[in-house]
């Protein structure tokens, strides 16, 4: 077990939404006053990892606060347990991996901070040929940031929204993510990590700042 100090920490950290590695929940000490953890098993994700590096668990960035060849393990603030699924884990539940981007690695999917804005329920999966179509409920106020055709990160998975109502979005999700991240295994009524695109938001903060400027 490596519990050395990376001498030189990354300080940010950006993902692409691109899920390396389907994970699974060794330890889950979550619930707790203080000191909440995961252990998570893995082998891509702790190929070349250093204390102190970044990795989205779920789609929320982590860091990593010890490792061994097999898996890894992470701190869970009170903020994380109350805004995400992750506090929902148990031993045994599977987690979508993804390590922080690298200079030279290809942006495949959109950029993802790792700073999930909340959660969303599936209401619906029907089968459409070899892909799904899923439905996912959530709060009106991140509604306003979801478009069709636009891009959404769910469990840390980069997807393109396919139909919007006032308090839900549509997905199309092709056999190969099916097979690749964990919105394949999951059922109706699952709770998902939801991070809308960051433009949506400057856009957003840039009308409202431009607005109360013009009303000086």
């Amino acid at each position: 077990m490596n519990l050395t100090p990376s001498p030189s920490l990354r300080k940010i950290a950006m993902f692409t939404g691109i899920v390396e590695e389907i994970g699974t929940i060794l330890v889950a000490n979550t619930g707790l006053e203080r000191d909440n953890t995961l252990r998570i098993g893995c082998t891509l994700a702790t190929s070349d990892a250093q204390l102190g590096d970044s990795i989205a668990v779920n789609g929320v960035c982590l860091t990593v606060t010890a490792f061994a060849a097999d898996w890894f393990e992470v701190g869970l603030a009170p903020e994380t347990l109350r805004r995400t699924n992750l506090g929902q884990l148990k031993v045994g539940s599977s987690v979508n991996l993804e390590r922080a981007l690298a200079a030279g690695r290809r942006m495949g999917g959109h950029y993802v901070q790792g700073h999930v804005d909340g959660t969303g329920e599936i209401i619906a999966i029907e089968p459409d040929g070899e892909s799904k179509a899923i439905t996912i409920r959530v709060a009106p106020a991140l509604m306003r940031y979801i478009v069709e055709k636009g891009f959404i990160a769910v469990d840390g998975t980069s997807l393109t929204i396919t139909r919007t109502t006032d308090d839900s979005f549509g997905l199309a999700i092709i056999a190969h993510t099916q097979a690749w991240a964990i919105i394949g295994q999951q059922q109706v009524g699952d709770t998902v990590n939801i991070e809308v695109d960051i433009l949506a938001k400057y856009v957003e903060n840039i009308v409202r700042f431009d607005r109360k400027m013009l009303a000086e």
